[in-house]
């Protein structure tokens, strides 16, 4: 018998957070091992009992949940991110994209979403509310239309395609070079060929497309 998916909630209102947990508890390939109220308190949690999902909204007292990712990320933890808000701007989906989240689900439709979802996430796959379809798809265009402004990026190799996310997070050589178990020496010659495929030149070029293509790269 496979083990159930091991889930931790997170979100500061405790009312809501006790419907969702009844909901996903209904299901046995579902289990709750921990829940917080605020986002320092999961950041220890999830550091503990390393959770395959976490279940997080983005608005929370201490540290809200983009943050808590943002952190979370650079220690690569195995658990993958689910974020459940009423927040429906389209900048805040693409910033929990860009983060990792593979589940994007509204608030008010918790109930009828977070069991599909959880489903999805468990297996690598990615589970967005219906109403946000629009986002994705435009994400999409933009991503294609990229790729036809700047064909380049079809060439880059994949060592060249993970250092080029990471600049879009703002990571310095040193920093980019610790995550890949490389030397800063080679991150800056992936830096140069990055900016020869991709016919960039003049101050901090790569880093100015990176950060501003950051959403679809």
């Amino acid at each position: 018998m496979t083990a159930p998916c091991k889930v931790m909630l997170v979100d500061d209102h405790p009312a809501f957070r006790l419907g969702v947990r009844q909901v996903i508890v209904s299901d046995p390939r579902f289990m709750i091992i921990g829940e917080a109220s605020d986002g320092q308190s999961a950041l220890e949690l999830i550091r503990r009992l390393r959770p395959d999902v976490t279940v997080l909204d983005i608005s929370m007292p201490k540290l809200n949940g983009l943050d808590l990712m943002r952190l979370l990320v650079r220690e690569r933890p195995p658990t993958r991110w689910v974020v459940l808000t009423m927040h429906q701007e389209e900048s805040l989906f693409q910033e929990a994209m860009d983060l990792g989240a593979l589940g994007y689900v509204l608030k008010e439709n918790a109930v009828d979403d977070i069991l599909r979802c959880l489903q999805a996430v468990a297996a690598g796959d990615c589970y967005l509310s219906s109403s946000l379809s629009n986002f994705l798809l435009r994400q999409r265009q933009s991503g294609q239309a990229l790729r036809n402004q700047t064909p380049g990026l079809d060439d880059l190799t994949a060592m060249e395609r993970r250092i080029l996310k990471l600049i879009a997070e703002n990571k310095t050589s040193r920093q980019i070079g610790a995550e890949l178990f490389i030397s800063p020496r080679t991150v800056e010659t992936h830096r140069r060929n990055l900016c020869l495929k991709l016919g960039l030149s003049g101050s901090h070029p790569l880093l100015r497309f990176a950060l501003e293509h950051r959403s679809v790269l």
